[in-house]
């Protein structure tokens, strides 16, 4: 059994909860390639099962702390099984939604985006690499999806001396795939987008925002315009900024998509723009 062993520090971080141990924290290097290791202490106890990257500065992520897991298919059916699981209620709001959230969900480094039919996932360590066919295998099963695309194109990718790349891994995914969200709909882009396609974490603060806002409304940095979309509800214009005027096309045409004609759209640096509004005197009352 490949075993890495920790010191006084390093164990006490898993204890207190950390999930992660550090390469300075390691005293004996596992005698293998990337992939799932026994962890000890300093005096031999057996403190769970981790994956061991051997090049990241994170040399172990925690995966059990069952010293006798067995770290198979089954181990990984179960785990992303759980965590599909604790995502249902969400399918009453949304068609998209991030399925594994990595050390949250007892999966570390892997994060695992639904998009209707369609799923992005990243394999942001060497450890998780080692189990790649076993993950596609539970989320091919779980899910049944369309297609898997991989967006490994992350920078921390090249840190645990992984390639970079963006991947079909199972069926086919399109470039462009229509979101869901309490009412509203929008593009998302899983090939080129920010993260795996789209901002899926401000889902809550979206519909929030848009619950509350009332008269002029500002949505700066505003992107494909998701948040906008949603003040665009209940107040009576919204004025969506962004930098990118390739982003506020597409924000443009989400807005057309939902049929919503109280939205101007703003080519400009956020920060220049908001001086000059304080300078003119103008005011807004929602602000995103």
């Amino acid at each position: 059994m490949t075993v890495a062993r920790v010191n006084v520090k390093g164990a006490r971080r898993w204890l207190s909860g950390h999930p992660w141990i550090y390469r300075t924290d390691v005293t004996e290097r596992p005698l293998m390639d990337a992939g799932a290791v026994l962890v000890h202490d300093n005096r031999g106890k057996a403190l769970g099962w981790a994956l061991w990257s051997p090049l990241s500065e994170i040399s172990l992520r925690l995966l059990d702390r069952d010293a006798e897991a067995v770290i198979d298919q089954a181990w990984w059916d179960e785990r992303i099984a759980s965590a599909i699981a604790r995502r249902v209620p969400l399918e009453d709001h949304t068609n998209a939604l991030r399925l594994v959230h990595g050390e949250a969900d007892g999966c570390p480094s892997l994060v695992c985006d639904r998009y209707d039919e369609w799923l992005v996932v990243q394999f942001m360590s060497a450890g998780l690499e080692r189990f790649r066919e076993e993950i596609l295998a539970s989320l091919r099963s779980l899910v049944e999806p369309s297609g898997i695309l991989a967006r490994n194109d992350v920078q921390l990718r090249a840190k645990e001396g992984l390639p970079r790349e963006t991947v079909v891994l199972h069926g086919d995914v399109p470039r462009e795939i229509e979101v869901h969200e309490y009412g509203i709909k929008f593009l998302a882009a899983p090939w080129t987008g920010q993260k795996t396609g789209a901002f899926l974490d401000q889902r809550e603060n979206r519909h929030f925002v848009g619950s509350v806002a009332r008269g002029r409304a500002l949505d700066c940095f505003s992107y494909h315009g998701s948040f906008a979309l949603h003040l665009a509800k209940k107040a009576t214009h919204v004025t969506s900024l962004d930098a990118s005027g390739a982003a506020l096309m597409r924000a443009a045409d989400n807005a057309a998509r939902n049929s919503l004609d109280n939205i101007s759209f703003v080519e400009a640096n956020a920060f220049d723009y908001l001086r000059e509004k304080e300078r003119e005197g103008t005011t807004f009352d929602t602000i995103v």
